[in-house]
């Protein structure tokens, strides 16, 4: 409950995707990383399915009473299994210093003979006279010993079962006038003390010959804070080889000779390792699958009963088991004899790779591109998200689908099911109809594998991989920056280790998927057409929102005549007729054929699908129709290359060959582009030139 609640504390954000809305926990965003620069730490990008299920097992685990399962991130090398983990510790760890998170345990202290009247901590008041309450508030130099219970028991644990529920119901009856949210968690009623514990409360209570109020003079209620990297509450073990909790004994201990004659008696053990050191929180296994399975054997029933047999005792869980394991591993896992006594124990949780380039260059631009100490340009790290989610995409199959689904959605080529999951647009070849299906079946195609074994983002490029050709792309003796162009080299050189990476193995298929080389020369154009479409804009010769503009003015002079209606003039304040020739030209610059009155019956249909799709949001023409207003860019573009292509070689020229050939307005020119090249897309004067440079090279040699 207490992990829950860290997850409820930090609250929820709505995220939309082309796939659906999800729900996004905050916690997984680090909102309380200090945000000076270089301080804060990424958190999570995108797995909101992940973040969902991991929820829904706490709250599970909440209504049941215990962890009773042990939470299995299973998915491929490199695909946010350990952040998720990381996530929620580094949440815990803030969590705990908050007064909604705050935590107690207790330690059993004893007083010197200088500090009380009568021998070995058992007298009845101060040296001075003066009546002792309780020696929790003693100075050290005022104790001779002080026992810790490393399980961190909670103080409630020292009030009898009968007792501590009756005060827990009459805290919760004040704290919850109107009816508690939820019944308490059988913690309360059932939790005990611990062994150790235990034997000293039995041996004080019968030395004070059975006054539970001079027992608890013996307690020091402690608030203790969670901490990953001293083992508090929050432990990462690796596949180690012993199990997780050793104990000690501790009256073995000559440093302990002072306590109490009855105590001395005693055998009392304490326990460590990483089982012990969680109590209260997390423990994370790292690579569990990696370990023998003797190891860790022993969870198979310390999992379902909450409890670990030591020699002497046997210890209470109170924990969150967190695993995280790759495919392979738990592939094998599956055929082996104790797998299904082990998968009742087991919540398995699938962490795919990311399908989204958008998402995946979040990753690279919050990961990677803070530790290149070179200037990144625009794409680079664009065009590491695009190869690496076109190696993880699958073909979709027919027989999945229902009707005309199962053709469109087997249809869709790499490239354009890459374009698919991250903006939601359909193809530009389709029509309509199926258009309009496929946008509204973004869901099922994307869900389409999630129960299969080889599912879709199990395999592909992982995000480690891509790290190292960003890093090395950003080594490049040939270019200053960290630039597109270098990616793609290292791309090629990755492509070219074949037999070390599973997904260079497979064999293309049609649409182009797995086709590495095909990905690279899309790549490729997809870059020029970028530096093309940005040199257009940063020209000064066409403004960007121009297109919406036209096309939204087209739209309302449509509906107008539609209905056979007048628009109202607002400069005049006049009634007039729709402007026919702008509609005109408008269907000239989409290429749009045939009848007027159909190819805007058509608009207006496609216009009230959005508005039925979308209740209350503002309609945009990009989004509604984006193949319109990309040919609509298409054909403005075509009427001022000439004055695009000087551009580009006069780019060239004054930074390559310091303005050689150039009079003082064409180098006015060229330097007002590249000014705007860096305001408005991120350019420096070494990247903006060599994308005109390509430019030059290829689309306007």
């Amino acid at each position: 409950r207490y992990v829950r609640d860290a997850f409820d504390h930090y609250g929820t954000t709505q995220v939309l995707r082309p796939w659906g809305e999800q729900t996004r926990w905050n916690l997984f965003d680090l909102p309380f990383e200090d945000a000076s620069v270089g301080s804060r730490r990424a958190g999570l990008v995108g797995q909101e399915h992940v973040q969902e299920e991991l929820y829904r097992a706490l709250s599970n685990f909440a209504r049941e009473g215990r962890a009773n399962r042990l939470v299995l991130l299973h998915g491929p090398n490199g695909s946010a299994k350990s952040t998720v983990a990381g996530c929620v510790l580094r949440a815990l760890e803030h969590y705990s210093t908050l007064p909604e998170g705050a935590i107690y345990t207790y330690s059993w202290v004893f007083p010197s003979s200088r500090s009380t009247r009568g021998a070995l901590g058992f007298g009845g008041g101060r040296a001075d006279g003066s009546s002792v309450l309780s020696y929790a508030h003693l100075a050290d130099e005022e104790l001779d010993a002080k026992l810790l219970v490393e399980v961190r028991d909670h103080p409630l644990f020292l009030v009898p079962i009968e007792e501590r529920r009756g005060l827990v119901s009459e805290l919760g009856a004040r704290a919850y006038p109107e009816g508690l949210p939820e019944p308490y968690a059988e913690w309360f009623s059932r939790g005990r003390l611990s062994h150790k514990s235990q034997q000293i409360f039995d041996a004080l209570l019968a030395s004070y010959k059975g006054s539970y109020r001079d027992v608890l003079k013996h307690v020091r209620v402690e608030r203790y804070f969670i901490s990953h990297r001293y083992r508090v509450g929050a432990v990462t073990i690796g596949p180690q080889m012993s199990v997780d909790a050793v104990e000690r004994q501790v009256t073995a201990d000559r440093s302990l000779a002072s306590l109490p004659a009855s105590l001395q008696a005693l055998s009392l053990y304490e326990v460590k390792g990483e089982l012990i050191d969680a109590a209260g929180g997390v423990l994370e296994f790292s690579d569990l699958l990696k370990r023998p399975l003797d190891t860790f054997k022993y969870l198979q029933l310390s999992v379902e009963t909450s409890e670990v047999a030591l020699t002497q005792q046997n210890v209470t869980l109170n924990c969150v088991m967190l695993g995280s394991a790759n495919e392979l591993h738990l592939d094998a896992f599956r055929e082996h004899p104790e797998f299904a006594s082990f998968r009742g124990r087991l919540e398995l949780v699938r962490t795919p790779y990311l399908r989204s380039y958008l998402l995946e260059q979040q990753i690279y631009d919050a990961h990677v591109a803070p530790q290149v100490r070179r200037h990144v340009a625009p794409h680079a790290t664009e065009v590491a998200a695009l190869f690496a989610v076109l190696t993880r995409l699958r073909k979709a199959e027919a027989a999945r689908h229902p009707g005309p689904l199962g053709a469109a959605a087997a249809g869709l080529s790499a490239i354009e099911k890459l374009d698919l999951y991250a903006t939601g647009v359909a193809p530009a070849r389709l029509d309509a109809d199926t258009a309009k299906l496929v946008r509204s079946s973004i869901r099922a195609i994307y869900e389409e594998s999630a129960d299969a074994v080889d599912y879709e983002g199990r395999t592909g490029a992982s995000p480690r991989e891509m790290r190292v050709v960003l890093l090395d792309a950003a080594q490049s003796p040939v270019h200053p920056c960290l630039s597109p162009l270098a990616v793609l080299t290292e791309i090629e050189a990755l492509c070219a280790r074949k037999g070390e990476f599973d997904w260079l193995e497979l064999d293309p298929i049609d649409g182009g998927y797995h086709d590495v080389k095909l990905f690279v020369a899309e790549l490729r154009e997809r870059l020029l057409s970028s530096w093309e479409r940005e040199m257009y804009l940063a020209s000064g010769v066409i403004e960007e929102g121009r297109y919406e503009e036209l096309f939204e003015r087209y739209v309302q002079h449509v509906s107008v005549w539609m209905k056979k209606e007048r628009l109202r003039n607002r400069l005049t304040g006049e009634y007039e007729e729709p402007d026919e020739g702008m509609m005109r030209e408008v269907e000239r610059l989409l290429a749009l054929k045939g009848d007027p009155g159909t190819v805007r019956r058509d608009v207006i249909g496609a216009i009230a699908a959005w508005a039925i799709d979308h209740p209350g949001a503002a309609i945009e023409p990009e989004t509604v129709f984006p193949g319109s207003i990309a040919k609509m860019r298409e054909t403005v573009f075509a009427g001022k290359k000439p004055v695009i292509v000087r551009l580009v070689h006069d780019v060239v020229a004054l930074v390559r060959e310091e303005g050689s050939g150039l009079d003082d307005a064409r180098k006015a020119e060229a330097r007002a582009v590249l000014d705007r090249l860096a305001k408005h897309f991120g350019y420096c004067d070494a990247c903006a030139t060599a994308a005109c440079a390509g430019l030059a090279a290829s689309r306007f040699a």
